[in-house]
């Protein structure tokens, strides 16, 4: 049976619920299908699979590409994560919005994020391994931001207790058990939502 493919409430991304066959045994599901995804008219073409490990409390992020937008298809093999995409494209109706849901090993659940957004999560469970496949390839360079905790995209990141001090630190942030954020050097020095525009690949 192909997967359930449900556009979120912004344009451009989609939530994809594979089919799991389980028994006495364990499962086995379909984790990615071209033609499923064609049917739905998602016809990307991935060209790089990539996968990070992260502890409790990280979070990566938000990141995009400046002249080499990726469209990337994401999710949790290992723990859970809280995944959040921002609509950076120009001229977009819900610029600057946001979407976020729960991916996890239990749920199976997948996201396809378009090329044009910035993307990041938070790692909730003890750690999460985090798999995603890519439309375009790793260029150095490329790389933009936004900050994770900017006020007037205003991202509920669930269970983050901290106060908003100006920039993208994660300094005096934590989660509800204690666990204190972690961010990259790099990723506390990411400013506000930027308005200039991103150049989307023909």
């Amino acid at each position: 049976m192909p997967p359930t493919i449900t556009p979120a409430p912004i344009p451009g991304l989609y939530i994809i619920d594979p089919v799991v066959h389980a028994d006495a045994r364990g499962y086995f599901a379909e984790t990615y299908n071209k033609r499923d995804l064609s049917a739905a008219g998602l016809d990307a073409e991935f060209v790089q699979d990539n996968q990070s490990m992260s502890v409790r409390g990280v979070l990566r992020g938000l990141h995009f590409q400046k002249k080499y937008p990726q469209g990337k298809l994401v999710r949790v093999i290992r723990g859970s994560v809280f995944d959040v995409a921002v609509d950076l494209r120009p001229g977009s109706g819900t610029y600057g919005r946001w979407f976020g849901l729960e991916l996890s090993a239990e749920n199976f659940r997948q996201f396809y994020i378009s090329p044009g957004f910035a993307h990041g999560f938070l790692v909730t469970g003890d750690v999460a391994v985090f798999c995603y496949k890519c439309t375009d390839f790793y260029h150095p360079g490329d790389e933009g931001g936004v900050a994770w905790n900017d006020p007037a995209i205003g991202i509920a990141w669930p269970g983050v207790a901290g106060e908003y001090r100006g920039c993208a630190s994660g300094a005096g942030y934590t989660l509800a058990d204690g666990t204190p954020l972690i961010l990259s050097e790099k990723d506390q020095r990411w400013g506000l939502c930027p308005r200039f525009q991103i150049l989307e690949k023909r």
